[in-house]
């Protein structure tokens, strides 16, 4: 079966409550799989509205909460769930506020990796991000993540530096952009 992508739906729920049973979270910032698990055992819709929401807060790592952003959220499924990827921005600006470390985050199931499903999520999502008006996305990700840095230059991304963002740690990251432009244009 091909991959597709689309929003967090009833059908593919069980599927993704299994990804969470095994560990696997959809953060890369903090392991929420327990958390989540006992939201959707406890209440399927209102888990599913939460991830859809467009309103209200998000908790960080250091326990500080932010009003949400503007975003995407859709989940990768080939008959079963592989992951999930999303897309935050700011209204009218390609600038993200300090607390973002990018426009762009995705998480896929270990079983379901090295099958080229981030890399075309990740595509996917550029398409998003040129429809709604971003000239160039940022994106970040761990130094020693030598897949994603993949799926990430494969894409267009160019690596600009390499940062420690204090909210999510002492660990240093590394932040690509990717011209959302240039891709309208045909080129990388």
């Amino acid at each position: 079966m091909t991959l597709r992508l689309g929003p967090p739906c009833l059908d593919w729920l069980p599927s993704y409550a299994h990804a969470l049973e095994t560990g696997w979270s959809p953060d890369n910032t903090q392991n929420v799989s327990a958390e989540q698990l006992a939201f959707l055992k406890c209440d399927p819709a209102a888990f599913l509205n939460s991830l859809l929401a467009q309103h209200g807060v998000v908790t960080l790592p250091d326990g500080s909460t932010r009003p949400k952003l503007p975003s995407l959220r859709l989940w990768l499924w080939d008959g079963e769930f592989c992951g999930t990827i999303s897309m935050r921005w700011q209204e009218g600006s390609d600038a993200l506020p300090p607390h973002v470390l990018g426009h762009i985050g995705y998480a896929v199931v270990p079983w379901k990796r090295s099958k080229g499903y981030a890399s075309e999520a990740f595509r996917v999502m550029l398409n998003e991000a040129r429809r709604i008006g971003l000239g160039r996305i940022e994106i970040t990700v761990d130094r020693d993540n030598l897949a994603s840095r993949r799926v990430i230059q494969k894409n267009g991304g160019h690596l600009i530096e390499e940062f420690v963002n204090e909210i999510f740690g002492p660990d240093i990251r590394l932040r690509y952009v990717v011209s959302v432009e240039d891709r309208s244009r045909g080129g990388a």
